[in-house]
């Protein structure tokens, strides 16, 4: 007889320890405290049920991609202690419906979508948080800023009263194996150090949203400070 495999949420358990065991192992190669990196559950189209066996095992940070699909989300588990990360491609029209619904919005990817944020916060009289999406591999099919604009926008950005911008997130180009996104993070890393030393009021450098399930652990090794991890968690997605 073959063995009984265990309770899916043994399973989802299982791999939060371990996602999280090997985040803390990477943390202690690069001399990082493993506290300063915070895991954030990426759950696009993982169901509510399987998203409460993490939450169960201990995940407390849950990132989404879609306006729609997350908002029924945050409804069905609004009884869960939960910081909720959006972490896909915001559309401008969408914005209203996700202020004051995230702690942190990982993707605005231009000028015009960061002053939309700002206005729909300034309507509903909050500050929200947000990282600047870096399309670091300079992909002419991925949403971002290019790093060599960045910069420049850098004034228009610090003239948003409403928002703060808490640091940098990228996706690097497909890579066969993890260790060959590291000079994509690496470069993360430098552009945030290079607008750090501008020292704009409202533009701090504290995060770096990089690394996902298959190169998070080189990720935390060139600094990440959130790792978006989805697959490792909760298996292959059905999307």
């Amino acid at each position: 007889m073959g063995m009984i495999e265990p309770p899916l949420s043994d399973r989802i358990a299982e791999r939060v320890r371990e996602v999280l065991a090997r985040m803390g192992g990477a943390a202690r190669k690069s001399g990082r405290s493993p506290d300063s990196i915070k895991l954030v559950a990426a759950t696009k189209s993982v169901p509510v049920d399987r998203i409460e066996m993490g939450l169960d095992a201990g995940l407390t940070i849950l990132g989404e991609n879609r306006v729609q699909e997350a908002l029924s989300k945050i409804w069905a588990l609004q009884h869960r202690n939960i910081s909720w990360h959006f972490i896909g491609q915001l559309q401008r029209r969408k914005v209203r419906s996700i202020i004051g619904r995230f702690d942190l919005i990982h993707s605005v990817d231009g000028v015009e979508l960061a002053r939309e944020i700002d206005r729909r916060a300034g309507e509903a009289g909050r500050q929200q948080e947000v990282l600047l999406e870096v399309n670091i591999g300079n992909e002419p099919t991925k949403a971002g800023f290019r790093a060599d604009d960045l910069i420049p926008a850098l004034p228009a950005l610090a003239a948003l009263s409403h928002l703060r911008i808490k640091g940098l997130m990228a996706v690097p180009p497909p890579t066969a194996e993890a260790e060959q996104a590291r000079p994509y993070f690496a470069q993360l890393r430098t552009l945030a150090e290079r607008i750090a030393v501008l020292k704009y009021p409202s533009i701090a450098m504290q995060d770096l949203s990089m690394g996902m399930s298959h190169d998070y652990e080189v990720a935390i090794e060139e600094g990440a400070t959130f790792v978006r991890i989805g697959t490792a968690i909760f298996g292959a997605r059905h999307v």
